[in-house]
Order: structure tokens, then C-alpha cells, then sequence
């Protein structure tokens, strides 16, 4: 995961800073040319094309009106009245005594005793052994062997023996 989101912003760094040097590129050309005027472009002119007749649309035919019969007209029946229904009434709520707490006993808690921090010992190191001497870096460069310029025959690829 760790790696992937590494690879991300490598490849994010990496297109950024190539589209500024792009940019910036662009930017030192433009400011390098001079300033000229567009050249006047001519756009070629498009021939009219000759108008072509349309014949006329058909007329749309007339429609017959549809004639809707009457509705009967016929009473709605009249619903019956419900009888009135009486209130229900609720039985009064009991009256509960009220509840009293016994007070609480006045009594002192007594206090902890403050715990001392407890010492530690102290630790003598044993000393330690004798440093290593570090190793030494050679100062001078050693000699490098020098190329062969000849380059040794290989016997199947040279020519046979001219006889």
C-alpha cells in the first residue's frame, strides 16, 4: 500500500515537472519572437446554391365531431346517521404517598496515605572494553591495467590455410 502511494507521487512529480519545463519552453519562445500582426486570412467564398421548389403540403381532412350521450342523472343515496356514541370516562388516578430518603450519615472519609515514591538502586555500568582501531583508507589510487589493442584470432573464424 505504502509503496503504491510512493509510486503515485513519483509519477505525480514526475509529469509535473516535465509539463513546466514544456511550458516554460513555450513561454521563453513567445517571448523571444517578435510582436507581428496575424497575416490577413481570406476565407474562400461559398457558392449559393440554387432554391429548389417544395410542393405543397396535402391538407389535413376534417374529423366528424363525436357527440357524447347524457349522463343519467340519478340521486345519490343519503347515508344513515350513526347514533351519538357516550363520553368514556376515566377513573381517577389513586393518590401514592410520597416517598421520603432517610438522610445520609454524616460520617468523614477517612484519608489514604500519601505513598512515597519508592528509590531506586543505583546501577554501576561495567567499564567498557578497549576501542577497536578503526581501518585505514588508502590514500593513493592503485593502477589500472591497460587494454590489449590486438584483438586474438578465434580459429573457426578465420580463413582455412591457402594451400
Amino acid at each position: 500500500m505504502a509503496f503504491s502511494n510512493y509510486c503515485f507521487v513519483l509519477s505525480l512529480v514526475v509529469a509535473f515537472s516535465l509539463t513546466t519545463t514544456n511550458v516554460s519552453l513555450a513561454a521563453r519562445q513567445l517571448l523571444d519572437t517578435t510582436a507581428s500582426p496575424p497575416p490577413a486570412s481570406t476565407l474562400p467564398t461559398i457558392p449559393s446554391l440554387p432554391k429548389s421548389t417544395l410542393p405543397p403540403l396535402p391538407s389535413v381532412p376534417t374529423l366528424p365531431q363525436a357527440t357524447l350521450p347524457p349522463l343519467p342523472s340519478m340521486p345519490l343515496p343519503t347515508l344513515p346517521t350513526p347514533p351519538p356514541l357516550p363520553k368514556p370516562t376515566l377513573p381517577p388516578l389513586p393518590t401514592l404517598p410520597k416517598a421520603t430518603l432517610p438522610p445520609l450519615p454524616s460520617t468523614q472519609i477517612p484519608s489514604l496515605p500519601n505513598p512515597s515514591t519508592p528509590t531506586v538502586p543505583m546501577v554501576t555500568l561495567p567499564p567498557l572494553p578497549a576501542a577497536t582501531p578503526l581501518p585505514t583508507i588508502p590514500t593513493t589510487i592503485p593502477s589500472i591495467p591497460t587494454i590489449p589493442t590486438t584483438i586474438p584470432t578465434i580459429p573457426f573464424f578465420s580463413p582455412p590455410p591457402s594451400n
